[in-house]
């Protein structure tokens, strides 16, 4: 995990939790400033990577090949060695900049996959809204989750 400081202060934000207890849940922490750390690398195997939420600075560094910090430069691995590269940008509305931008890192191969809310599932919570984005994210990195929500056909109300 790479927490950068916007990031961190979005999490307290958004959930009241702290970086720590983030850092916590994660088997490995990385410095936003740590360049040489194993995540800058292609011969170090990962599976892929997510942000989440991928800011519009970040996305439009990553499509520059603007490699400035750990994060930016391990999206940048990911894309050089065709591994998935998924993008949970959240910025709306977006500008002819933006698309620009999100359809050039789509031609480079990464997966824009913006946490969208569906409702076909009936969620009752925020959390079921959440859950559902993170379970599409799970399905593009090839690790389903057994408590997904799926489609399975029309739903007929009277």
């Amino acid at each position: 995990m790479i927490l950068t400081r916007s990031g961190e202060k979005t999490l307290f934000l958004e959930t009241g939790k702290k970086a720590a207890e983030l850092k916590s849940l994660a088997h490995c922490s990385y410095a936003l400033e740590d360049i040489s750390g194993r995540l800058a690398s292609g011969s170090f195997r990962t599976d892929g990577m997510v942000i989440a939420p991928c800011s519009i600075h970040t996305m439009s560094a990553i499509a520059a090949g603007i490699s400035s910090n750990l994060l930016i430069r391990a999206a940048d691995v990911m894309l050089k060695e065709r591994r998935p590269l998924i993008l949970m940008v959240r910025e709306s509305p977006l500008h002819l900049g933006h698309l620009r931008t999100m359809v050039a890192l789509a031609e480079m191969g990464a997966i824009l996959a913006p946490p969208v809310p569906a409702f076909y599932h009936n969620p009752a919570t925020i959390q079921d809204l959440v859950d559902h984005s993170v379970d599409r994210v799970l399905d593009l990195l090839g690790l389903p989750s057994q408590t997904a929500r799926r489609w399975d056909g029309a739903v007929t109300r009277e």
